[in-house]
C-alpha cells in the first residue's frame, strides 16, 4: 500500500500541538508519513527550529505501528511555503490548527484563509477547543454550483476509511432555474454515492443564512467534520465570508476545505 503524506504546520502554540493530535489520529493505523513542519524566515534559524520539532516528536507516545513524523523547516513566507511544501511532497492533506473566530489573524501572524486558497493540497482546520477525535457524520455543503461538488471525492475517502456517514447539506433557492440546477447536482450526488455504497441523506438547508443553517445542521446531527469545496470570483477570494465562518464556527468543528478553483480538472 502506498504511503500517504500528511503535512502538519507547527507554530509552537496549543493550536499546533492540537493540529497535531488531529493528525495522529487520522493517521492511526495507516500507512501516513507526518511532515511537522515550520516557516522560517531566516535560514540561520534552521537547526535551533529542527530542535524543537525534533523534541516534540521525541515527547509523543507512537507505537509500533504507528505513522512515521519527521521534522521540516522551510525558508519563506507562510502563504507560498506551505502550500509549496505540500505539493512538493506529493502531500494528500494540511492539517493546520487555527485560534478560531475571534483569533482568526492569529494564525502564523496572518490570514489563515489566505494560506487556504493558495493550496491545491486540501486543508483540514482544526480549532484549538476539539478534544474529541472521531469521524462518524460528515456533513458537506452543496449549492447549484458544480465547483461545490468538488469536495466529494475526498469526504466520500475520509467516509470510507472511518466507516462514516455523508450529510449532504443543499442550500434552499425559490429561483426555478437555481432549483433546476440544483436539482441536477444532487442528481449526480445520489448516483455517485450509491455506485460507491456511501452511506448519506441529503437535507435541503431551510435557513435565510446558508452558512449559520450549515453549522445548525451539523450540531443538530452531531457531526464531526464540515467538508466544502472554496470557490469565489471576489477579486480578494480569501475574503470569502461563507468558507471562512465554516472555518471558525463556534461548535468547534472541524472543517475540510478544497480550494475547487486551483484544481486542475472538475470531478463532475
Amino acid at each position: 500500500m502506498d504511503q500517504s503524506v500528511y503535512i502538519i504546520p507547527h507554530d509552537f502554540t496549543n493550536v499546533g500541538d492540537n493540529a497535531l493530535k488531529y493528525g495522529l489520529f487520522l493517521a492511526k493505523s495507516r500507512n501516513v508519513k507526518i511532515f511537522l513542519l515550520h516557516v522560517v524566515d531566516k535560514e540561520n534559524s534552521r537547526t535551533q527550529v529542527l530542535e524543537k520539532l525534533q523534541t516534540i516528536i521525541d515527547n509523543l507516545d507512537l507505537k509500533v505501528g504507528d505513522c512515521e513524523v519527521v521534522p521540516a523547516v522551510e525558508v519563506g513566507s507562510i502563504f507560498d511555503t506551505i502550500p509549496k511544501f505540500a505539493e512538493q511532497e506529493k502531500a494528500q492533506l494540511i492539517i493546520m490548527g487555527t485560534h478560531g473566530a475571534q483569533g482568526m489573524q492569529k494564525l502564523f501572524g496572518s490570514y489563515a484563509m489566505k494560506v487556504v486558497t493558495n493550496s491545491k493540497v486540501p486543508f483540514l482546520v482544526v480549532q484549538d477547543g476539539v478534544l474529541n477525535f472521531q469521524i462518524k457524520n460528515i456533513v458537506i455543503p452543496i449549492t447549484y454550483s458544480k465547483e461545490s461538488l468538488q469536495v466529494l471525492n475526498i469526504g466520500m475517502k475520509i467516509a470510507s476509511m472511518f466507516d462514516a456517514k455523508i450529510h449532504i447539506a443543499v442550500e434552499n433557492y425559490s429561483d426555478s432555474g437555481l432549483i433546476q440546477k440544483t436539482k441536477i447536482r444532487i442528481n449526480l450526488i445520489t448516483k455517485q454515492f450509491e455506485e460507491y455504497g456511501v452511506e448519506h441523506v441529503i437535507e435541503t438547508i431551510k435557513h435565510k443564512n446558508f452558512q449559520k443553517g450549515v453549522i445548525s445542521y451539523a450540531k443538530t446531527n452531531n457531526c464531526d467534520i464540515i467538508a466544502v469545496a472554496h470557490y469565489s470570483n471576489s477579486l480578494i477570494p480569501q475574503l470569502d465570508r461563507f468558507t471562512q465562518g465554516l472555518i471558525t464556527n463556534d461548535e468547534n468543528i472541524p472543517c475540510l476545505v478544497m480550494n475547487s478553483q486551483l484544481l486542475s480538472s472538475l470531478y463532475f
